[in-house]
């Protein structure tokens, strides 16, 4: 197998720092984004010029595309692009701030946009390459306390699911990783948190107990790492595909429900459209 060439955002801690390593491992080579390149010092140590270090805020429009025209040019060709920079904004919708729902959308939405149209030309040049966009089980279902962290998911998922059709014939693929609970520090100290109010205190507690029973069973970061090489590395790799055991549950409950309503509601549905 032929190495390839990575592009990764958030490569400090966990899923982006697993896929780092286990790309750096087989033997490819790999542009890292990170706020702190102390955090790459290990790994720029351990595998020299096949890592390529890169401080970046994905929510800098310009420094994306400078970014991601230096990989290129440092390593002549890009392969695979992971959009994995992204954190949870925790809040009931009538507790979040204008600023904590704006800086949810430019880091998981805007972010992932940006880099996604700076490789774009260097992939459709090429008739080749793979674009992962991390997403969640919280990208096509929803639970309470993360609705803006949903919303910026659920548009993930709709420009991605878009974009693979708009690139398929220059030979360029798109998949959406759709993860439910893993040891990544997603809910740790990476997530922000909007005040509370005290008329939501009750169903706060309902919602935390809700979480935690989905949590119970963490995913392995480093799993996930010989997982996303299956996928890379597969001939026709899927749109979507779940990690970790509980999202087709999730999904499946999901979606009969909406099945149901719908059919249910379809005489009036045919009634709308007079």
């Amino acid at each position: 197998m032929s190495e390839k060439v990575w592009f990764i955002t958030g490569a400090s801690r966990g899923f982006g720092r697993e896929w780092t390593i286990a790309a750096l491992e087989r033997g490819d080579k790999v542009a890292a984004t990170v706020r702190d390149l102390a955090s790459l010092e290990d790994l720029a140590a351990k595998h020299g010029d096949a890592l390529l270090p890169l401080q970046l805020d994905v929510t800098d429009r310009e420094a994306d595309f400078a970014a991601v025209a230096q990989a290129h040019e440092h390593f002549g060709r890009l392969d695979i692009v992971v959009n994995n920079a992204g954190y949870g904004q925790f809040g009931f919708i009538e507790e979040l701030s204008e600023s904590d729902a704006r800086d949810q959308i430019e880091t998981n939405v805007f972010g992932a946009l940006w880099i996604t149209q700076a490789a774009l030309p260097y992939l459709r040049a090429q008739r080749s390459g793979h674009i992962i966009q991390v997403s969640s089980i919280g990208g096509i279902t929803a639970f309470p306390n993360v609705g803006i962290y949903h919303a910026s998911k659920w548009a993930l998922e709709g420009f991605s699911q878009a974009l693979a059709q708009e690139v398929a014939d220059f030979g360029v693929h798109v998949t959406l990783i759709e993860p439910g609970g893993f040891s990544t520090d997603w809910a740790g100290s990476s997530a922000r948190h909007a005040a509370e109010l005290p008329d939501y205190a009750e169903i706060h507690a309902k919602a935390a107990e809700s979480r935690a029973s989905r949590s119970s069973k963490p995913g392995d970061p480093q799993a996930s790492a010989r997982a996303i090489l299956k996928v890379v590395d597969a001939p026709e790799p899927p749109l979507r595909v779940f990690f970790g055991e509980l999202p087709l549950q999730l999904a499946t409950a999901d979606y009969e429900k909406r099945l149901a309503t719908w059919k249910e509601w379809q005489p009036v549905a045919i009634e709308a459209q007079g």
